[in-house]
C-alpha cells in the first residue's frame, strides 16, 4: 500500500479525490525502524566514528550476534 500523495493534478471537469484521514501504517518500515533501535542501543553504533565501513559493518554484526544470543539463552531458561 502506497501512501496517497498530497498534491494532485485533477482536470477541472472532475471532483478532487478526497485524502484518507488517520495514521496508516506503512508495511515492513517498522521492521527496519526497530532494528536500527536495537543497533544504537550499542554504545559504539549510536555515532558513525568508524573510518572504513567494513569496521561498521564489524559492529553490527557483533552487535546482532549479542542479540540473537541473549534471545537463545533466555528462551531456553
Amino acid at each position: 500500500m502506497k501512501r496517497p500523495r498530497r498534491w494532485v493534478r485533477v482536470p477541472a471537469d472532475q471532483p478532487a479525490p478526497e485524502m484518507p484521514a488517520g495514521f496508516a501504517v506503512l508495511p515492513q518500515r517498522w521492521i527496519v525502524e526497530r532494528t536500527f533501535a536495537w543497533l544504537v542501543r550499542n554504545r559504539r553504533l549510536a555515532k558513525d566514528w568508524e573510518g572504513l565501513p567494513a569496521t561498521t559493518e564489524t559492529w553490527i554484526y557483533l552487535a546482532m550476534s549479542r542479540l540473537m544470543t541473549k534471545r537463545l539463552a533466555h528462551a531456553a531458561a
